[in-house]
């Protein structure tokens, strides 16, 4: 037992110790990189914009890794299996924490492989549908939906992504029965909507809002728990889904080891940067809310989202192909 209790206080006074020396050396001393998806893509716009302010910050020129092959897996493994140094960091959405049910394995552990850094941005999804459904409000579409069962169906990208979530979400909640139409993209969806080809989609405010003015789409709700003043004009899908909330949320991760003292100034300096007016509003402009969250808030809520929808996958025997 004495030996126990030796060896622990060797080990306590060893972590602090290695805190103070981490706190004692400057950060950053040399360039960092955030690892994300494809170019282009939502969360690679988001990774400039948030990088290109801690540069600003920090005084150090923050590099984008595009690794946005296999659905995050390849982006998630780099930074999984980096260096704990601070200077490798991963800027990607629910894709990290929800591949695990979607796939019969993946190299990595959301939770045991990451530590959280902050909740970075999220974004409500629009339920639209198709301008010849007899359906102009959310409690229309239901008995709609409940009148003609396995009738309607809906288009989505990826099998896991916050459009699939959404619906499924949706499906399960408002008890219908809808069919899924998988398509190798979100692009290739929202065309096969906006030709009728299928009837209804959850999508980002942003790619839907011009097809929504010209008429060739129907805006019914939003997917926030409560009202969005990216679209006050909607209400929610919850006013008539008690409970409903779906929104895609991305955030930022390091490896695990990660020394705390620096997990709390990256912490702080992505939280400085998402409150800045400029970085604000380039994201409202496109249908995103800032957050910036603690550490242990947003590692609370991958737990809980990987538990809740974690059943709706389950549920619906959805797997990636």
């Amino acid at each position: 037992m004495i030996k126990h209790l030796f060896l622990k206080r060797i080990l306590i006074s060893a972590a602090w110790l290695l805190t103070a020396l981490v706190q004692a050396q400057p950060f950053p001393v040399k360039p960092l990189r955030i690892v994300t998806s494809e170019p282009g893509g939502g969360n690679d716009f988001g990774a400039r914009i948030i990088g290109a302010a801690l540069t600003e910050q920090l005084g150090q020129q923050v590099l984008i890794e595009n690794r946005g092959a296999a659905g995050g897996v390849i982006a998630a493994e780099t930074v999984a299996r980096a260096a704990p140094d601070g200077y490798t960091m991963l800027y990607y959405g629910s894709n990290i924490w929800l591949l695990p049910f979607l796939r019969a394995s993946v190299p990595y552990d959301p939770i045991r492989d990451f530590a959280p850094v902050t909740l970075a941005v999220r974004a409500p999804n629009l339920l639209v549908v198709h301008p010849s459904l007899p359906a102009r409000s959310v409690k229309e579409l239901i008995a709609l939906a409940k009148a003609r069962p396995g009738e309607l169906n809906y288009g989505s990208g990826a099998t896991g992504s916050s459009s699939t979530m959404s619906t499924e979400l949706f499906r399960h909640m408002a008890g219908i029965d809808i069919a899924h139409i998988p398509f190798k993209g979100s692009g290739p969806s929202l065309n096969a909507l906006i030709a009728g080809q299928v009837q209804l989609a959850f999508a980002t405010p942003g790619s839907v809002s011009t097809h929504i003015k010209s008429g060739r789409l129907r805006a019914l709700a939003i997917t926030s728990a409560q009202p969005s003043r990216l679209r006050p004009d909607l209400p929610t899908v919850a006013s008539v889904v008690p409970g409903y909330e779906s929104q895609s949320m991305v955030g930022a991760f390091v490896p695990f080891k990660t020394p705390p003292a620096l997990l709390t100034r990256l912490n702080q300096e992505f939280v400085k940067a998402l409150a800045r007016p400029d970085v604000r509003e380039k994201f409202f402009n496109v249908g995103v809310e800032t957050v910036g969250s603690t550490p242990e808030e947003f590692g609370a809520l991958v737990k809980s989202e990987m538990t809740r929808l974690g059943k709706v996958i389950r549920d619906a025997g959805l797997r990636e192909k």
